[in-house]
């Protein structure tokens, strides 16, 4: 599943006629860039929700046959948030473990690692957490011995990439929004949430700024 419902304030007035994931760096929309990095995973079944502007995403991309995948749509009247547009997206997303990711973050992250995961230790999630970047210097959470948690030293930042068990979101009432962090930490405490340290390419496009300096970066063959 890829989140694209956010009304992205903080990107306006980019974002003013256009949603956020099909803001373009380095030749292509942000979303495509997933969409690729997906299909070479061999992940193809793929979920978008939207709301702000959300017809727009629909027409770029169609079925996703273009990109070798095929894509289901989630609309949303009004953005649910994170758990709130995964719980609305359950009947599509079905009763294995699923993988999601931000609509506006850019990465070089191999998709494939998270299609190995083993989930019979009892697990509810999965988050790859990256190295703090400047705008978001205390991190979110620790990563002690495989297992992510609330509180501990080296606090790393959550990189929007993550895998779950649908149960983590099946108590949530559907089209209502809610946050993610409160499921997260209540599984925290039973072990239920693992992760790993990313260390590679990952970029939080945030402000016109940022993506600006991402995609000069990308046009001149660097990330």
């Amino acid at each position: 599943m890829i989140l694209a419902a956010g009304r992205g304030e903080r990107m306006r007035p980019l974002t003013d006629d256009t949603p956020k994931p099909l803001l373009a760096v380095g030749g292509k929309p942000l979303i495509v860039w997933h969409i690729l990095g997906l299909a070479q995973a061999g992940i193809t079944e793929i979920i978008i929700n939207h709301a702000y502007l959300g017809e727009q995403i629909e027409r770029v991309l169609g079925t996703g046959a273009a990109f070798g995948v095929s894509i289901t749509y989630s609309p949303e009247t009004s953005a649910l948030e994170t758990a709130g547009g995964i719980r609305h997206a359950l009947p599509l997303l079905g009763d294995a473990p699923f993988l999601v990711v931000n609509g506006d973050v850019w990465t070089d992250y191999d998709f494939a690692q998270l299609t190995t995961l083993n989930w019979a230790d009892g697990r509810l999630a999965h988050l790859v957490l990256v190295n703090n970047p400047p705008q978001h210097p205390t991190g979110d959470f620790a990563l002690v011995a495989g297992k992510v948690l609330s509180t501990g030293d080296a606090q790393l930042t959550f990189s929007g990439i993550s895998c779950y068990q649908p149960i983590l979101f099946a108590g949530l009432a559907d089209n209502q929004p809610a946050k993610l962090a409160p499921l997260l930490h209540a599984a925290m405490p039973y072990g239920q949430v693992s992760g790993e340290h990313f260390a590679g390419i990952w970029h939080d496009i945030g402000t016109p700024q940022r993506l600006l300096e991402l995609d000069e970066a990308l046009q001149h063959g660097c990330k």
